[in-house]
C-alpha cells in the first residue's frame, strides 16, 4: 500500500497526538430543540473504510455532520488528530478532512477543472496562489477519479455518475487523511454504485485513505465496509464492529424490522442479507409477524 502518513498527501497529526484521528464522544445531537440522538460514542479506526447504517431517519447523516463539523453538538465534542474540532480554524480543518456532501450544488456555468481545482482552497495563502504543484494536485485527483477527459465540460452537463466522480475529485484535491461521504450513491443506477464504492475501495486499500461513508443498502455496506457503524431508530448504536462478527440476522430484525436471512456473499464472503419471503394469508392463515430467521450466521 502506498502510505504516506504525516506528508501533504495525507496531512499531519498534532505533536504529540495518540488514539484514532477522529471520534466522537458523548454526542447529543439536535435541530433546534429536536432531538435526534444522544451520548452517542463513535470511534472511527484509522485506515478504515467506515460505514454507518440504520433505518430512515436514525440520524446517520446526522452524526456525519457532527463528526465532519457542520453540526455542532448540544453536548460531547467530537475530536480530531487529538484535539476538540471545535479549536480548529475552518482552514485547518479542511486540510485534515474532506466532505462529500449529500447534495451537491456547482456554481452556474463552471467547468470540471475549475470545480475541481477548488479543492486546493484550504492549501491557499496571502502569498501563495495557484501554483505548479497545485495543478498536478487537481490533474492526479482527475485521473485517479476518472475524469480527466472531462476536464473542460460543464459540470451542469454531466451525468450524475459523472457529477459523483467530480466531486469526489475535487475533495481528493484538499489532500486530506480523511474523507467523509454521505450517501456517495445517491441517485446512481446499480452500475455506477458499484463503481463508485470500488473507486472508495480503491482509495481506502491502497491510498491510505479513512473513510467514512452513510450507505442506504446493507449488502453493500457489509460487502466494502471494514468496520460497520449501526444505529437502530432513536439515534442509539445498536452495534458496532467487522461486519462479519456483527451482523446477524437477530441484530437486522432488531434495528430494521425485517425477517430475514444471513448468509456468505458467495462473491466476498462477507455478510449478505436475504429477506423472508413474503408469506400471503391464505398460505399462512393469517400473516407471520417478523422474526429473525437464521441461516449461515
Amino acid at each position: 500500500m502506498n502510505r504516506t502518513h504525516g506528508d501533504v498527501r495525507t496531512g499531519a497529526r498534532d505533536p504529540g497526538g495518540t488514539g484514532p484521528r477522529l471520534r466522537g464522544q458523548g454526542l447529543t445531537l439536535a435541530y433546534d430543540e429536536a432531538v435526534v440522538a444522544r451520548e452517542l460514542d463513535v470511534t472511527i479506526p484509522d485506515d478504515s473504510f467506515t460505514v454507518i447504517v440504520g433505518p430512515n431517519a436514525c440520524g446517520k447523516s446526522t452524526l456525519l455532520k457532527a463528526l465532519a463539523r457542520m453540526l455542532r453538538p448540544k453536548a460531547g465534542a467530537v475530536h480530531l488528530d487529538g484535539r476538540s474540532i471545535s479549536r480548529y480554524r475552518s482552514r485547518e480543518v479542511a486540510r485534515r478532512l474532506g466532505l462529500l456532501p449529500q447534495s451537491s450544488i456547482a456554481p452556474g456555468g463552471i467547468t470540471v477543472g475549475d470545480l475541481v481545482a477548488r479543492g486546493r482552497y484550504p492549501h491557499q495563502k496571502l502569498l501563495r496562489q495557484f501554483s505548479s504543484a497545485d495543478e498536478a494536485v487537481v490533474a492526479d485527483a482527475m485521473r485517479r477519479t476518472g475524469v480527466a477527459d472531462l476536464a473542460d465540460r460543464v459540470v451542469d452537463e454531466l451525468s450524475g455518475g459523472q457529477r459523483q466522480r467530480v466531486w469526489l475529485a475535487m475533495v481528493l484535491a484538499q489532500q486530506t487523511p480523511v474523507l467523509l461521504l454521505d450517501e456517495p450513491t445517491t441517485f446512481l443506477d446499480i452500475a455506477h454504485q458499484i463503481e463508485m464504492l470500488d473507486l472508495c475501495a480503491d482509495l481506502h486499500a491502497d491510498e491510505g485513505h479513512t473513510l467514512v461513508a452513510v450507505l442506504h443498502d446493507l449488502n453493500q455496506a457489509c460487502r466494502y465496509a471494514t468496520h460497520l457503524v449501526v444505529l437502530r431508530p432513536g439515534g442509539e448504536i445498536a452495534a458496532q464492529g467487522d461486519p462479519c462478527e456483527i451482523v446477524t440476522a437477530e441484530l437486522v430484525a432488531d434495528v430494521f424490522g425485517l425477517s430475514c436471512r444471513v448468509i456468505d456473499d458467495p462473491e466476498t464472503g462477507t455478510p449478505m442479507i436475504v429477506p423472508a419471503r413474503r408469506r400471503r394469508k391464505d398460505e399462512a392463515g393469517e400473516a407471520a409477524p417478523p422474526a429473525a430467521l437464521s441461516q449461515g450466521r
